[in-house]
């Protein structure tokens, strides 16, 4: 493994560096410099790739979760020569359904509302499996990074996410090593769009985390970080 690579973390929609934290021993023993990237700042995909772009290393490794992932498809769109390795995880191709849409907009309200932690909780027993919904310690770790990207950051991602483009059309242009990573009891977004995504890339590999939701760093964090570090050094 080229141990200069950085590698630059996009976490999903009201997700801060907390949910990368439990698995940052791991990579950091990979030898790579790591970092998360700011995504709250904007209100649309663009804006928040060419801003990463321009504080990210000249070239990296990008991994991208659920938000995170529609992210990295526009940087991929942007500047695909300067990502040298691909992570998508747990997160989709398809752009917005308009059911999706209306939710988000009814969300988008409650935030400006000072409702955040309602909607959080509204959120919450589709982020986990279905075993951990009554786990406090993981609720926590949610309502704290909703703490840390606040309401008005939380509305311009969902605003951001509600325009993003269909990114399916462009699959096949991903040329580098792409990992595509799933919770098997994901309900937010279903293990059937990671194979989807997996097959519309050339020779991607697709990881199914077992007895996981949608956030496989706090869920699983040793699975997580285990496949994540294969990806850094193979």
């Amino acid at each position: 493994m080229d141990t200069s690579l950085p590698v630059v973390l996009v976490p999903g929609l009201a997700g801060s560096p907390r949910i990368y934290a439990p698995i940052f021993p791991v990579l950091w023993a990979c030898g790579s410099p790591v970092t998360v990237a700011n995504h709250i700042r904007d209100d649309s995909m663009a804006a928040i790739a060419r801003r990463i772009l321009a504080e990210a290393p000249s070239r990296f490794a990008l991994a991208g979760h659920s938000m995170g992932g529609y992210i990295a498809f526009e940087i991929m769109r942007q500047a695909p020569d300067r990502v040298a390795k691909l992570a998508l995880i747990n997160t989709q191709a398809r752009p917005d359904s308009p059911e999706a849409t209306e939710r988000r907009t009814r969300q988008i309200g409650e935030a400006e509302a000072g409702r955040l932690h309602a909607v959080l909780d509204e959120l919450y027993p589709g982020f986990v499996h279905p075993s951990r919904r009554d786990d406090a310690v993981l609720r926590t770790v949610v309502h704290e990074m909703g703490d840390d990207v606040g309401a008005a950051g939380f509305v311009r991602q969902q605003r951001a996410i509600i325009a993003r483009t269909d990114s399916r059309h462009t699959l096949g242009t991903i040329g580098c090593p792409t990992l595509v990573i799933s919770g098997d009891t994901d309900t937010t977004i279903p293990n059937s769009v990671s194979q989807e995504m997996a097959d519309g890339i050339t020779g991607a590999k697709l990881v199914i985390i077992p007895d996981c939701g949608h956030l496989p760093q706090i869920e699983q964090p040793a699975a997580t970080a285990a496949t994540l570090a294969d990806w850094l050094r193979n």
